[in-house]
């Protein structure tokens, strides 16, 4: 299952997203917000990123204005890996070599179809494997104390 939220500058952004998901059969819970008044984004990437850290949800997505604090803010809870991307190449590479289970992006910085394109790339492409990343990985898990 995949955990989706937004703030309010990225509601049509996770609405899009979501329709997506639809269409491609892709299972998800969306953890707000719901409408456009301002919220703050850290309690919902707080959300999102507790339910993939749990495993209650495989991967996580979070969008905001730029997807800075998003990120800032997933990557606080143990477990998490968020990648920001704005490219189809750094969401694969984000995958392929650091495992990433949390994707933020900016819905001020990018268009809807290259957000879908990045979270296609995302969802689909799997973790390499190979030992020098996973040694890589393991550096940064240690530094969650």
């Amino acid at each position: 299952m995949i955990a989706i939220a937004c703030d309010h500058a990225a509601l049509d952004m996770k609405k899009s997203l979501m329709e997506s998901f639809e269409k491609k059969d892709y299972t998800f819970k969306d953890f707000g917000c719901y409408d456009n008044k301002s919220v703050d984004y850290p309690d919902y990437a707080a959300a999102v990123a507790k339910s993939v850290a749990s495993g209650e949800c495989e991967k996580g997505i979070l969008i905001c204005g730029t997807g800075i604090g998003m990120s800032m803010a997933a990557n606080k809870v143990k477990g998490i890996r968020c990648a920001l991307c704005g490219d189809v190449f750094s969401a694969k590479a984000t995958r392929e070599h650091n495992d990433a289970n949390v994707l933020a992006m900016g819905a001020r910085v990018i268009g809807v179809g290259l957000a879908e394109m990045i979270t296609d790339a995302f969802l689909s492409t799997p973790f390499s494997g190979e030992k020098r990343h996973q040694n890589r990985i393991d550096k940064i898990t240690a530094l969650e104390g």
